[in-house]
C-alpha cells in the first residue's frame, strides 16, 4: 500500500498536483517491487481518491471565487481520468471533502486543491521486495527517468521564498515504459536499492538512502548539468527512480535500458562509500555532510 500527495502544487498547477499524487503512488509501489498491471489483463492493483477541496460553490459576496475553484476542482477530476486509464489501475472508492475554508475577523482562507491517492497492488513474493537503503560500499547509484527544469513549488523554491516555475509534469507515457523496464530488472535481480524521487528532488533523495543504511556516497553531477545545478539537485520532476546496482551488472541494466525502443534516461550518480559522508561533486565545488548530521536533521527537524 503506498499513497501520493503534493497539496503545495495545487494553487500552481490542479491538473499536475492531481496526476503527480497518482504517479507519486504507483511509482512508491513500483519501487519496491509491484508490477504494473498488462493493459486488458485482470489485476489485484486498486486506487482510492481522498479530495480535501475549498468551497466551490459561487457565491457573489461569499464565495465570488468559487467558479475558478469549480474549474480546478474539473482540472483535478481530468487528472484522475487521465492517469487511471494510463496507468490501467481502476478507482474503487473514494472519500470527498469539499468545504475546505476557515473564517475568522472577516477573513477566508481556503485550502488548496489537494487529492490523496492510496493505492494497493500485490506482491507476488515478498522476500524479494527492495529498500531504500544502500546496501554495499562500491555500489554504483543511479538515477532512472527524466530530469526537467520544475521547480516551482519546490522544497528548494519554498526555501528561498520564490513563488514562480512549473509544477512537475507527469508524462505518463515515459513513466509507464520506465516502470515496465525497472519491473524487469528487479525480477533479474541487479536492483539493490530503490527509492522513489519526490519532495526534495535528488539530494534529499540520497540523504535518505544513505541515512537509512548508515554508508556514505561520492556523488557526481558532472552529467546532469544540462538541466542547471539547481534542477540537477532539487527539482521535483516524477517518475524518478534513484537506485543502487552491484558493479557486476551495472553494464547489464544499461544494455537492458538502451536495448528496448522505449526511451528512458539512465543517469550515472555516483558509487556507495564506506566513508559515512555524503559527498556532492559539482562543477561549482565539491559539498559533503557527515551522514550523523543528516540523520540528526531528518530525526530532529532541525539542521545542527
Amino acid at each position: 500500500v503506498a499513497s501520493g500527495i503534493c497539496p503545495k502544487f495545487g494553487d500552481l498547477d490542479p491538473y499536475q498536483m492531481a496526476a503527480g499524487a497518482f504517479d507519486e503512488a504507483v511509482r512508491s509501489l513500483v519501487s519496491v517491487g509491484a508490477v504494473l498491471p498488462e493493459p486488458g489483463a485482470p489485476s489485484a492493483w486498486s486506487a482510492c481518491d481522498n479530495f480535501c477541496v475549498p468551497d466551490s460553490e459561487f457565491h457573489a459576496e461569499k464565495n465570488p471565487d468559487g467558479k475558478q475553484k469549480l474549474g480546478k476542482l474539473v482540472r483535478m477530476c481530468e487528472a484522475l481520468y487521465d492517469m487511471s486509464v494510463a496507468f490501467d489501475v481502476p478507482m474503487t472508492s473514494g472519500k470527498d471533502s469539499m468545504k475546505n475554508d476557515f473564517r475568522a475577523g472577516g477573513v477566508k482562507i481556503s485550502v488548496p486543491p489537494t487529492v490523496l491517492f492510496t493505492i494497493c497492488a500485490p506482491i507476488k513474493d515478498v522476500r524479494k521486495v527492495v529498500t531504500s537503503e544502500f546496501k554495499a560500499a562500491g555500489d554504483i547509484i543511479l538515477l532512472l527517468g527524466d530530469t526537467h527544469q520544475e521547480l516551482g513549488c519546490s522544497e528548494w523554491a519554498q526555501l528561498l521564498g520564490e513563488t514562480a516555475g512549473a509544477a512537475p509534469t507527469v508524462r505518463s507515457t515515459s513513466a509507464i515504459a520506465l516502470y515496465r523496464l525497472y519491473a524487469e530488472a528487479l525480477r533479474r535481480g541487479w536492483i539493490r536499492s530503490s527509492h522513489d524521487v519526490s519532495d526534495g528532488g535528488l539530494a534529499v533523495a540520497l540523504a535518505e538512502c544513505a541515512i537509512g543504511s548508515g554508508l556514505g556516497a561520492q556523488v557526481d553531477l558532472t552529467q546532469h548539468v544540462h538541466v542547471g545545478l539547481d534542477s540537477a539537485l532539487y527539482s521535483e520532476s516524477h517518475s524518478r527512480l534513484l537506485v543502487s546496482v552491484g558493479q557486476e551488472h551495472y553494464a547489464d541494466l544499461l544494455r537492458l535500458f538502451s536495448d528496448r525502443p522505449q526511451s528512458v534516461r539512465v543517469a550515472y550518480v555516483g558509487q556507495v562509500a564506506d566513508s559515512g559522508r555524503l559527498v556532492i561533486d559539482t562543477h561549482r565545488g565539491e559539498v559533503a555532510w557527515p551522514i550523523d548530521e543528516l540523520r540528526a536533521a531528518y530525526e530532529g527537524g532541525t539542521w545542527p
